[in-house]
């Protein structure tokens, strides 16, 4: 997980991210997937009514307790666990997953794209947010190239080829300039 400075230099306003990507109040549950230090956790659960943050990384997980306590966010709770048991992790179907940042890295893209099926409600919004695929020498932050290797990097239609199959239908791809994208999709009914 890279150095805070650098997160919050690239996303200064997460509240206008997730606005831009069409996510707005009135939620009921939703789920930051591998949530990191929490960045996108807080302004989340002001959208709704309970959020499950969850991350693999025992010292991300106390990094996002603390921030959403800093902001005074009391309707979130904590998982250190696998993206892959999110069934266990979450115990009503949900409006939303966001995964911001780390769908590149999954060794297995279409098991989390099932896990990630079961715990929508029907019409439910499974959100990836991912840097596009350009050599890491270009995504420039703080003076310093950024992001995950140039090799893991996907484009929007692999991130579809990928998640599509589970049921999940693309809705759209939404810029997120300077370097990434969020490709957007819903939960169809069965």
């Amino acid at each position: 997980m890279p150095d805070p400075d650098w997160w919050q230099t690239l996303w200064p306003r997460p509240d206008d991210v997730l606005a831009k990507l069409g996510i707005a109040p009135g939620m009921e549950d939703a789920v930051d997937l591998c949530c990191g230090d929490g960045l996108f956790t807080v302004p989340l659960a002001s959208m709704a009514r309970r959020i499950v943050a969850i991350d693999l990384d025992p010292e991300m997980v106390d990094k996002a307790r603390a921030r959403t306590a800093a902001a005074g966010v009391a309707n979130c709770a904590f998982v250190v666990g696998n993206a892959y048991d999110l069934t266990g992790f979450v115990s009503v179907p949900v409006d939303l997953v966001l995964m911001a940042n780390t769908f590149h890295g999954v060794p297995d893209k279409a098991r989390l794209a099932r896990a990630v099926a079961s715990v929508l409600k029907q019409g439910g919004r499974f959100v990836v947010v991912n840097w596009h695929r350009r050599p890491r020498e270009e995504t420039i932050v703080l003076g310093q190239p950024r992001g995950p290797r140039t090799e893991m990097r996907m484009t929007p239609e692999e991130v579809i080829a990928a998640v599509a199959p589970a049921g999940l239908r693309p809705v759209r791809v939404v810029e997120l300039p300077p370097y990434h994208y969020a490709a957007i999709f819903e939960r169809q009914p069965e």
